[in-house]
């Protein structure tokens, strides 16, 4: 490229990177020194990978400028290795620091339980203590924030290396990702911490012979021909979810949640249907949603929503059942699966460090519908039929909560 045109580029690369107004100051203007480094990378290339990694370090003052915010008008209760309590007002983070570490701190209070938890004041207590308070969500990110730690450490006492500018625009969009989410602005489309998808009603058509098989936007069913018969499921879905030919109405088959609205039928049953009931497209926020995966006699179920469990007959309800949050319903069935299997370092109980996973509950299906209530999800019992895409049946040839018949 010629030198204008890569100046030109590289900054079209970091435009769009825009931090949300109430961010703290003193985070802003070191993202700001960040993004005019990277600017002048076409100048200096080692400035590419000063600058990454600057900006790995700023992870860290980013959580602790969000640390002073949440505590700007009240004390931080403190416990010390004697269990003896202290209370630290807040002033700056350095401050807070210095004196938490004189009264030999190990521990603050947490989340809205107000639970005691384990403290050290770096990188790992500030994003354990982010978790804890809510400011982070999602379990794929939670499962790579440990690799950000490392490559911290790498940052601050690593070696000699050279970053491209493709490396150092990718961690800085990460890093501003981060800063929004801590301050409550998800990143519509975000690597790391995205926002609600919209979901739209769809049509998915299919030949009997399964050779032909489409998705659509159910707005435009009743303007098109079928070129022959096809059976049609209208759902409620994200139209570009890779996995949407693989719907299936009583498993979470999908990448992102689905739902089933009505069919199989015909074309024009389609389209009657939708002039009648008219439904709306919505939002969906799939991070740390929470979904059911039953296990009976060493078999493995794919993974359901709970209104669907809800919903089963007793027969279908029997069985142990784990109750498990994930960003992706089809993780929380590799984390059973490995569970199951007795593999080693999957956790039988809370976050997993092998997957994005959090197991909620396990037991009964009582016992784990009232961990997921409590955990926020919608309980209320949906029956819906048992009807899937032919790639469906074609793909996921794991067992499936089966329509049961009297």
């Amino acid at each position: 490229m010629r030198a204008k045109d890569s100046a030109e580029f590289q900054q079209r690369v970091i435009s769009w990177l825009k931090l949300a107004d109430d961010v703290a100051e003193s985070t802003r203007n070191k993202f700001e020194q960040l993004r005019a480094g990277f600017s002048h990378g076409v100048l200096c290339y080692e400035l590419f990978t000063l600058v990454e990694d600057a900006t790995r370090l700023t992870f860290e003052q980013a959580l602790r400028d969000r640390f002073v915010a949440h505590y700007q008008d009240r004390a931080v209760d403190v416990r010390d290795r004697r269990g003896r309590e202290h209370q630290v007002t807040m002033t700056s983070y350095s401050a807070f620091y210095e004196h938490f570490r004189n009264v030999k701190g190990a521990e603050i209070r947490m989340g809205t339980a107000g639970d005691w938890e384990h403290f050290n004041g770096m990188l790992g207590g500030l994003l354990w203590w982010a978790r804890r308070e809510g400011l982070l969500r999602g379990q794929r990110s939670r499962s790579l924030e440990p690799a950000q730690r490392e490559l911290r450490n790498v940052a601050a006492h690593g070696s000699y290396h050279l970053n491209s500018p493709v490396e150092a625009a990718r961690t800085l969009s990460d890093l501003a990702e981060f800063i929004n989410h801590l301050w409550g602005q998800p990143t519509p489309g975000g690597r790391l911490y995205p926002g609600a998808l919209e979901r739209d009603i769809i049509a998915i058509g299919w030949s009997k012979s399964g050779h032909t098989i489409l998705a659509c936007l159910a707005e435009h069913l009743a303007s098109a021909e079928d070129e022959e018969p096809l059976a049609y499921l209208l759902v409620r879905a994200v139209l570009d979810d890779p996995a949407l030919m693989e719907f299936d109405a009583r498993a979470a088959t999908t990448v992102f949640p689905s739902e089933y609205l009505w069919g199989p039928g015909t074309h024009t049953e389609a389209v009657d249907w939708l002039d009648a009931n008219r439904p709306a497209p919505d939002r969906c926020d799939y991070l740390d949603q929470v979904v059911l995966v039953r296990s009976v006699d060493g078999q493995v179920d794919l993974p359901v929503f709970p209104q669907v469990a809800a919903g089963l007959s007793p027969h279908e309800q029997r069985g142990t059942w784990y109750s498990v949050r994930v960003d992706r319903a089809l993780d929380a069935f590799g984390h059973v699966r490995a569970l199951v299997a007795d593999q080693p370092g999957h956790k039988p109980q809370g976050e997993c460090r092998q997957c994005p996973a959090e197991i909620l509950a396990a037991g009964d299906i009582a016992t784990v519908m009232t961990a997921t209530q409590k955990a926020g999800a919608d309980t209320t019992a949906l029956t819906v039929p048992d009807v899937r895409t032919p790639l469906a049946n074609r793909f996921r040839r794991q067992p499936r909560p089966h329509h049961h018949s009297n």
